[in-house]
């Protein structure tokens, strides 16, 4: 039976909880599984160092912390964006995801977390950052990934 490692194509099924709270931030258990190769990219470093070396029929569950999953929350990612940057037709609310353009033009999104008569404050960390988090994964299938 395959052990988990480079090149490797594997089917698993997996949960993602917040470590403190237990809430379920997303899981495949209910849906279909997650088929990945390992190295393409897929899934972060650290959540593919917790399944090296399974096996199918392997379940484990790990804690992930902040530095290995979405990293630490980073206050100067936190802006004060002037209000008329917004489209007057949006309608602005604490939690509502903006989106942005960085200098590349590549999409940046952003969580609004306060909203005042000028500005609007805006958070682009990931929304898991300077989160511990629970890895809960089984390992349905392990083959080797097809060379192109």
């Amino acid at each position: 039976m395959l052990d988990i490692g480079p090149n490797c194509k594997v089917e698993l099924h997996f949960a993602l909880r917040l470590a403190d709270t237990g809430e379920l931030v997303d899981s495949t258990f209910e849906k279909k599984p997650a088929n990945l190769v390992i190295g393409d990219g897929n899934l972060p470093e650290a959540f593919e160092a917790v399944i090296f070396g399974m096996k199918a029929g392997e379940k484990k569950v790990e804690r992930i912390a902040p530095k290995d999953g979405f990293g630490q929350h980073n206050p100067s990612n936190v802006q004060k964006i002037s209000r008329d940057q917004f489209d007057p037709s949006v309608e602005l609310s604490e939690g509502l995801v903006v989106s942005f353009q960085d200098k590349a033009k590549s999409e940046l999104p952003g969580v609004v977390s306060a909203i005042e008569e000028q500005m609007v404050t805006v958070d682009f960390n990931h929304p898991l950052a300077g989160r511990d988090l629970e890895f809960e994964v089984e390992i349905l299938s392990v083959v080797p990934a097809e060379m192109h």
